[in-house]
């Protein structure tokens, strides 16, 4: 690590691990040394040092996501070090930064950019605690509006008015930091710090609130929309919403599961379908589209033919695709751009191979990431998929949990990922003999960890060996049972459980009144 710094990064870290040595230093510091200060404080966990350098912020832009990326002072990468300390330190410097006695020629600060923030499975700061997006929303809202109180409270010297900074988020927004945020949105044209929502997810919210939450985030700036789990969005609401709000920025789109269920569709229904498609294809720079857990037979072609731009990333996990789809898929302009796709919950080998390796092989050329989950591949079917995956040589990600595979061909699979030239990551199933006798596929919750586990230990030790043998040992290989790591529903699955609880509960109750009066 001490290879990857210069000696001006070196000096930088000797100066801020003695805080107030840094700051009775910051106002001889040359402007142009902030930013290299602010990534040694963030690589030492230095809160107070990180709170001084922001509230002194000398420069007209502050971006997070750039200030701890790769330098050239500094090669390692930590905007996937969401440090709760060091976050809150800025978060509050920036605060602090608006309320400073002013001073015209230090007050330049116009933008502060937060959305390069990564939010990763395992923190490597030293007090391992993340602030997540859902977090970093609660809080920016909350000292958003302790200026406007603040303001209101205190008689402003001149120029102090004047200040007016723009942020850039990702807004993550719940039942439980709803009010916040709406109140936030509300005054922003009052506060100096004005958040401007890049991105959006919204959970756990009412149709009603998720409709009025868009609404306040200034949707014509909005590049991606994640609408999940707990929104009961449906078709038609969607189509509601496509055609009050328009979206022209929008560039990721990912729905709730179920919005769509074409085995519930009528004659009538069908041109609310037709006209989601015209309004997909008006967002000129929608390139990211997912439709997990939707209905969709036969209705692939009339939802994405319309669209201008080719999809590049498309996820249509569980979406009970059939032979049209595929075929429409591998024939279509949307082919030769995927560089992610996740088709899983789809048996692949027995309603459409020829046309999944058409698809295949049109988007080998780019395809970072392919997702196979429980999509019924069997150990025949091995030598098939080698020929399928082995143009694929820019694939860095290949996710194949809950196929009934054996340890063999397991390994057979291994050896060829050797092949592949930039593969990181691999997610593979618990070997099929690793399970009972007579264990059907997909393998329900309920006996997902009944296998062997000491028989898995091996066979997952022989296929590390593998990878150690064809000098690929930077390849992650992993057995997530449950499904990867999802940061923005570990942050909130406390919320998302009570209120899964809550909705059990009042199915219950139904249940129960709708007995007893069958009983009277």
């Amino acid at each position: 690590e001490a290879a990857m710094k210069s000696l001006r990064f070196i000096c930088a870290e000797a100066l801020v691990s003695n805080a107030e040595l840094a700051r009775r230093s910051l106002g001889s510091v040359a402007h142009n040394l902030f930013p290299l200060l602010f990534k040694a404080s963030y690589l030492l966990e230095r809160g107070e040092v990180i709170h001084d350098l922001v509230e002194n912020w000398p420069l007209v832009d502050l971006n997070v996501g750039k200030l701890l990326g790769k330098t050239a002072d500094h090669q390692e990468d930590l905007s996937h070090r969401t440090c709760s300390v060091c976050l809150e330190s800025c978060l509050t410097g920036l605060r602090d930064y608006v309320l400073h006695p002013p001073s015209p020629y230090l007050k330049r600060l116009k933008v502060v950019d937060l959305t390069g923030i990564k939010d990763v499975e395992v923190q490597f700061c030293e007090c391992r605690k993340p602030m997540g997006r859902w977090a970093r929303t609660q809080l920016l809202s909350k000292l958003c509006l302790e200026l406007l109180l603040h303001a209101q409270g205190v008689q402003r010297g001149p120029g102090a008015t004047e200040i007016s900074i723009d942020v850039l988020v990702d807004l993550f927004v719940t039942e439980r930091n709803y009010e916040l945020v709406v109140q936030a949105l509300l005054t922003r044209r009052s506060c100096p710090l004005k958040i401007h929502c890049v991105a959006l997810r919204a959970d756990n919210l009412t149709l009603q609130k998720f409709f009025y939450i868009v609404k306040l985030t200034d949707p014509p700036l909005l590049r991606k929309l994640e609408v999940v789990h707990n929104v009961r969005l449906e078709m038609e609401h969607l189509q509601i919403l496509f055609s009050s709000t328009r979206f022209p920025l929008l560039a990721s789109l990912t729905l709730p599961a179920r919005t769509f269920n074409v085995r519930r569709l009528t004659a009538a229904d069908e041109p609310v379908l037709s006209a989601i498609g015209e309004k997909l294809s008006e967002m000129t720079h929608l390139t990211e589209l997912s439709m997990a857990f939707s209905i969709l037979t036969g209705r692939v072609r009339k939802l994405l033919s319309p669209l201008k731009t080719p999809l590049k990333m498309l996820d249509v996990s569980n979406c009970s695709l059939n032979h049209a789809d595929m075929a429409y898929l591998a024939n279509s302009l949307h082919s030769n751009h995927l560089e992610v796709l996740d088709l899983s919950g789809h048996n692949i080998p027995d309603l459409y191979p020829a046309t999944f390796f058409k698809l295949l092989s049109h988007s080998s050329s780019v395809l970072r990431s392919l997702i196979l989950e429980e999509c019924n591949i069997q150990d025949n079917h091995v030598n098939m998929l080698i020929l399928g995956l082995s143009p694929c040589r820019k694939l860095q990600e290949f996710k194949f949990l809950g196929n009934p595979l054996s340890s063999e061909a397991l390994k057979h699979l291994f050896r060829f990922f050797c092949e592949l030239p930039m593969l990181e990551n691999v997610e593979f199933p618990v070997p099929r003999d690793c399970y009972p006798i007579g264990t059907t596929y997909p393998i329900d919750d309920a006996n997902l960890c009944t296998f062997d586990r000491q028989k898995y230990d091996r066979v997952a030790e022989e296929l590390k060996r593998i990878l150690l043998q064809g000098n690929r040992e930077g390849v992650k290989a992993s057995t997530p049972l449950f499904g990867s790591y999802d940061a923005a529903v570990e942050e909130t699955n406390n919320e998302l459980g009570t209120y899964l609880m809550k909705s059990f509960k009042e199915t219950l109750e139904k249940f129960t009144n709708s007995l007893k009066e069958l009983s009277l």
